[in-house]
């Protein structure tokens, strides 16, 4: 499965269930399209990056993570192109022997991909304006703070 993609995500091919028996942890996170952001109306969002980048960063921090936390599996994909209000622009899966690896993997990794993939989301508002929102920094030594935790 590709980290990046323009068709809706596939949740069920993520999960993948009877694949890793030796897991009792098993974590999902699903972004999905919000309505609003910071006192604007959004009709819908667009998600552009660079590819051959954020494929690398995905993939990096899928395998740093499998490794720091003791993952069988981790899984991320971001959506590009346009997204409507309620669809999945990001998922995240990881599976661990137990539930709070899980847990603590699938934050660390979704937030890492938010600090250091080069994905831009540009977000169109009810009045017809639209502006880029500020993401998170994909400097690795950049504070984190610039992230408010909460776009998917």
């Amino acid at each position: 499965m590709l980290h990046l993609t323009h068709e809706p995500i596939d949740i069920q091919a993520l999960l993948a269930l009877d694949r890793y028996p030796e897991c009792g942890g098993l974590a999902l996170f699903v972004g999905t399209v919000r309505n609003h952001h910071q006192g604007m109306s959004v009709e819908s969002l667009s998600y552009t990056a660079y590819a051959p980048l954020a494929t690398k960063r995905i993939a990096d921090i899928e395998n740093d993570a499998c490794r720091r936390f003791g993952l069988s599996y981790c899984r991320v994909v971001h959506r590009l192109g346009s997204l409507r209000i309620g669809d999945v622009a990001i998922a995240c899966v990881v599976r661990s022997g137990h539930r709070a690896e899980a847990f603590e993997a699938c934050r660390h990794v979704v937030d890492e991909v938010k600090h250091q993939a080069p994905i831009w989301k540009e977000e169109h508002y009810t009045d017809g304006s639209s502006a880029y929102v500020q993401g998170c920094c994909i400097r690795p030594d950049a504070h984190r703070d610039t992230c408010d935790g909460d776009h998917p």
